[in-house]
Order: C-alpha cells, then structure tokens, then sequence
C-alpha cells in the first residue's frame, strides 16, 4: 500500500523479529502477552510506525512494520526494544530477577524486507506462531 508523506510516497515494509534475552520466557500470561502487545504499540504509534501485524511469544517478538523513510531502520527497533524495556521493567520488577545484567531483550534482532508478493505470506506466517508454539507442547 503506497503511503502518501508531505514530501515523498513510500512503499517500505518490514518483518521484524527480537528474542528476549538468554530467550527466557517472559511473556507466558495472556496478561503479560496483552501488555507487552499493547506497549510495542503505543510506542509505534507515538513514532510514526505502522504495524500491520504482530505477535508476542513467550521468548520473542514478531512485527510487520512500516515506516517513514526519513527514519532509519536501527532507530526504529531501539526505539521499540529500548521504551519497551523501560516500560517492562518499570511495571515488572521481579521480571529483571530472571535476567542477569538487567536486560529485557538480547541486542541483537532480524529485519527484512517484505515485498507485495511475500507480505500476505509473512502476514500468515506471524499470525500462525502462537498456534505452533501451542502445538510443539
């Protein structure tokens, strides 16, 4: 979907994917699940970021993006893994226990480019994650 700015049309779209860190299970609450989905959206909508789709694991984070060209992709995901950290761990203290040296999320992450063709396919392959996850149990 080109997505028209005061002075450019863009076409960017992204499958983002972060563990947490050591990939310890965080998010193992519909709960917990529901208020990480909801923070890493608020923070994408303060940001200027589109998300189309996305999906909390219990060790991981998967996210359709888009994004003003103007904004660098290294920025957007420390702006999501960094507000997100601080949010965490400011409404869940016990969580940094879990985690030696303090850290929500592992400083690494994996972003690709989506063309039209393939999106509808990473579309699918988000939403189908925690289905798999309940099935490998």
């Amino acid at each position: 979907m080109l997505i028209y700015g005061r002075t450019n049309v863009y076409d960017f779209n992204f499958h983002l994917v972060w563990p947490t860190k050591y990939r310890r299970e965080i998010f193992t609450t519909n709960e917990r699940h529901d208020e990480m989905k909801n923070i890493l959206l608020s923070i994408a909508e303060n940001k200027g970021i589109s998300v189309e789709h996305i999906e909390i694991m219990p060790d991981h984070v998967h996210m359709m993006i888009s994004f003003p060209p103007k904004m660098a992709p290294a920025s957007v995901v420390k702006s999501l893994k960094g507000v997100s950290a601080r949010i965490w761990f400011k409404n869940h203290h016990e969580t940094k226990d879990k985690l030696w040296g303090g850290y929500l999320w592992t400083p690494s992450f994996f972003m690709s480019t989506i063309d039209n063709v393939s999106k509808k396919i990473v579309a699918e392959y988000i939403e189908n994650q925690m289905q798999k996850s309940a099935k490998k149990k």
